[in-house]
């Protein structure tokens, strides 16, 4: 055999090696894939409760945000809020985050005394166990159904009982269900918020007009009346003290 024939000889030798005897040596060693058991059979009744509360927890947790929106004064202090901003013209300032953290903690504010009650009435007798989860659930909606009843109009409130059919059996307002208030609730404040937001823009519309009518007068027609009107509506809202106006006609409507 010549040079040649033996080196191919050896690298066929070396290959037939490798794929037969090299498979262990190159293979990554196996990691056992850990197992977790969530899912226990429950030793006692108690056990059992716990998880339900648990549960019942993260569901309420996941609905917290729409709860804090839709069954409180926030939806009325933030439109109002935009309306104010976009009354004076300005784009972005205060930018959103002022706005919804101002009118997070004046929802904190007026739904206090709510919460306050709760917490004595429903929320301590049941971490007691004074009272159970059903008990405690139709204490908690006491005040809260108080709270909203005030803001509602009757209108509106008829509006659902009608199309829910049920004039004939409701003589009282315990009588009427929550998911039959909370709407209710929403499109009464929406309209609160709508007059008070009308009420914001009439300053400063007038103020545009002026301007307006004003650069028309002197032939400058070219002239945006915005970049003009703007500064005079930052002014006249900083001299009339507007965020303390806005938000003492805010909390006045609450009290």
């Amino acid at each position: 055999m010549n040079k040649n024939e033996k080196l191919i000889f050896k690298t066929i030798l070396l290959t037939v090696f490798f794929l037969s005897f090299g498979k262990g040596l190159l293979a990554a060693p196996e990691i056992p894939i850990p197992s977790f058991q969530f899912i226990q059979p429950a030793k006692s009744p108690a056990e059992t409760a716990v998880t339900l509360q648990i549960i019942l927890l993260l569901t309420v947790l996941s609905l917290a945000p729409s709860l804090l929106i839709m069954m409180t004064s926030f939806t009325r202090i933030i439109v109002v809020l935009s309306f104010v901003r976009n009354g004076l013209g300005t784009q972005q300032v205060p930018p959103n985050q002022v706005l919804i953290g101002l009118a997070l903690f004046m929802t904190v504010f007026v739904m206090a005394p709510v919460w306050s009650n709760i917490n004595t009435e429903a929320l301590q007798p049941y971490m007691n166990h004074q009272i159970g989860t059903e008990e405690a659930l139709k204490r908690a909606q006491i005040p809260l159904r108080n709270f909203m009843f005030k803001q509602t109009r009757e209108k509106d409130l008829a509006l659902f009982t009608h199309y829910a059919k049920l004039q004939k059996d409701i003589k009282t307002l315990d009588d009427i269900p929550t998911y039959v208030l909370i709407p209710a609730f929403i499109i009464s404040e929406l309209k609160t918020a709508f007059q008070m937001g009308f009420v914001v823009f009439i300053p400063f519309l007038v103020i545009d007009m002026i301007v307006s009518s004003t650069l028309m007068s002197m032939g400058m027609l070219m002239l945006p009346p915005v970049m003009i009107s703007l500064p005079f509506k930052i002014l006249l809202f900083v001299m009339v003290d507007g965020w303390n106006i806005v938000v003492n006609s805010l909390l006045a409507g609450f009290h």
